[in-house]
C-alpha cells in the first residue's frame, strides 16, 4: 500500500497536467482574441480624455465670457476688425452728422426706431451694421449728404 501511494505521489496526475495546460492555452487565445479589444479601449480612453479637457476648456471659456459684464459695444478702435458700440457715441455721431434718426436709419439700412433703441441702449446693431456705423463714422458731413442723395436717387 505504501508502495501504491508513493507511486502516485511521484507521478503527476494526468488529469491536472491536462487541465494545467488547457487553461494555459485558453489564456493564450484569450490574450490574442482580446488584443485588439484593448488597443480599442485604450484608444477610447484617451479619445475622453481628450474631450473631458476639451469640455472643461470650452466651460472655463464660457464662464469667463458670461462673467463679464455685457457693455454694448463702444465705438470700434480705428482700423481693427473688433467693432465696438456705445450708444452715446453714436447719438453724438449722428448730431455731429446733423442727421435725423430716419436719414442715419436709410443711411445704415435699419427703419428709424432701430436708430432711436441703439441711442438709447436698448438694443444695439448687429455685426453687418457696424461696419457701416465704421464707415460712416468716417465721412464727413458732405460725403454723408452725397451719400443720401444716391441713396434717395436709387429708391427713385
Amino acid at each position: 500500500m505504501l508502495a501504491k501511494l508513493a507511486e502516485n505521489s511521484s507521478m503527476p496526475n494526468i488529469a491536472s497536467v491536462l487541465r494545467d495546460e488547457i487553461s494555459r492555452l485558453a489564456r493564450k487565445e484569450i490574450k490574442v482574441e482580446t488584443a485588439h479589444l484593448q488597443k480599442a479601449v485604450t484608444n477610447y480612453r484617451s479619445e475622453i480624455a481628450a474631450l473631458k479637457r476639451r469640455i472643461s476648456e470650452l466651460e472655463k471659456l464660457s464662464k469667463r465670457r458670461l462673467d463679464k459684464p455685457r457693455a454694448l459695444p463702444g465705438i470700434y478702435a480705428e482700423g481693427s476688425g473688433n467693432l465696438r458700440f456705445q450708444a452715446k457715441g453714436f447719438a453724438k455721431l449722428r448730431q455731429r452728422l446733423e442727421l435725423s434718426a430716419a436719414q442715419m436709419g436709410h443711411l445704415l439700412g435699419v427703419s428709424a426706431p432701430s436708430i432711436y433703441k441703439w441711442e438709447s441702449g436698448k438694443g444695439r446693431p448687429r455685426h453687418s451694421k457696424l461696419a457701416a456705423v465704421a464707415a460712416i463714422r468716417n465721412m464727413r458731413k458732405s460725403d454723408v449728404a452725397a451719400k443720401l442723395q444716391e441713396l434717395t436717387a436709387e429708391v427713385q
